[in-house]
């Protein structure tokens, strides 16, 4: 739904951004060669410095999806190698962890697969306590058996726990506010100078709603990208997934 209004206010907003350049007073039209020249070449700066920064901006929201991606990976195997772990325990103490490992498999799955805030919450705090229990069992056979092999267990519960911190680090990670600023405003001015090379905007309505709705889709398409948990675009837990079966 944010990425929908980002999409309709950016195309009416930019919209009338190139009609008020097409209104202004003296239009590039009427003026001398050389004036229109240096106009035209001043435009085309203009635009090219808007494609590159939305371009880089495009980069940036991508480089982020491919983190989110790449953490959901590193969680499922860091889960996958835990669980194998955990069978070098004692029975009871590995029955215990590996039922815990199992439960935080499917908290962790809810967690990319929820979209609403409250239900969020809930898994958010069902796998705080979670991890505190896994860490608890795992504790317990560390310190009643103090050995190389209950190092190894205690080392992988730390990669899982782990792995969850980078993947909300990951998901917190978005792309900055002055980026967007920044695109928005040389957007603007963009279209502003476009309408006014055009001259009055009756002549040719059609060319002042290009631009803007090109620039709309790109504006759409970062926001989408940018946006976990709405949008189109999500990172699906396909690692999580597949793992579950092999837990089961």
């Amino acid at each position: 739904m944010t990425e929908l209004l980002v999409f309709l206010g950016s195309v009416l907003g930019l919209w009338l951004c190139a009609v008020f350049g097409a209104r202004l007073v003296s239009p590039v039209e009427a003026a001398g060669r050389e004036v229109r020249e240096d106009f035209n070449m001043v435009l085309a700066a203009s635009l090219t410095l808007l494609g590159l920064i939305i371009g880089f901006s495009f980069s940036m929201a991508n480089t982020r999806y491919d983190l989110r991606k790449s953490n959901e990976e590193a969680e499922a195997n860091a889960i996958g190698t835990e669980y194998l772990r955990a069978g070098l325990l004692p029975a009871a103490d590995a029955a215990k962890v590996r039922l815990l490992l199992k439960r935080y498999l499917d908290e962790r799955i809810d967690f990319y697969s929820t979209r609403d805030k409250r239900r969020l919450l809930q898994v958010s705090a069902q796998t705080r306590q979670t991890q505190s229990e896994l860490w608890s069992a795992v504790q317990v056979a560390a310190v009643s058996l103090p050995n190389a092999v209950t190092v190894l267990v205690a080392a992988g519960m730390n990669d899982v726990l782990n792995a969850q911190g980078y993947t909300q680090a990951s998901w917190w990670n978005r792309l900055p506010t002055e980026a967007w600023v920044l695109m928005i405003v040389m957007a603007m001015l963009g279209n502003v100078m476009v309408g006014y090379s055009f001259g009055r905007a009756g002549r040719r309505p059609l060319f002042l709603l290009i631009l803007p709705v090109l620039l709309s889709i790109a504006f759409l398409l970062i926001a989408d990208i940018d946006s976990p948990r709405s949008g189109v675009i999500h990172v699906a837990p396909q690692n999580l997934l597949a793992l579950l079966p092999t837990l089961s």
